[in-house]
């Protein structure tokens, strides 16, 4: 009898644990999106206050210094970005 209650309460449940297993893949998903998201709106913002050495008109320094403390990792993201990607486009030409 508890065999067959287990067997009937397993097949009843299956839709709602298929839908929660949904439910959490997209979750993440989601969650995933959000946080690039958030990495390529802090390499902007790097870019932003940095632009003077790509070019791009910037911000009145005084409001640059304000926000150099804590733009610590944003700048060593964009000094690794920009090491890897000249390595990777000069490599080939031993520069």
């Amino acid at each position: 009898m508890k065999k067959l209650l287990k067997k009937i309460l397993y097949w009843v449940s299956m839709p709602a644990r298929v839908l929660w297993k949904f439910n959490k893949g997209f979750k993440l998903y989601y969650l995933r999106g959000i946080q690039w998201g958030l990495e390529e709106l802090e390499n902007v913002f790097a870019l932003l206050l940095l632009g003077s050495y790509v070019g791009v008109p910037n911000p009145p320094i005084d409001i640059s210094y304000q926000f150099l403390p804590h733009m610590v990792r944003e700048i060593y993201i964009v000094q690794e970005k920009s090491v890897n990607s000249l390595t990777i486009k000069t490599g080939w030409l031993n520069v």
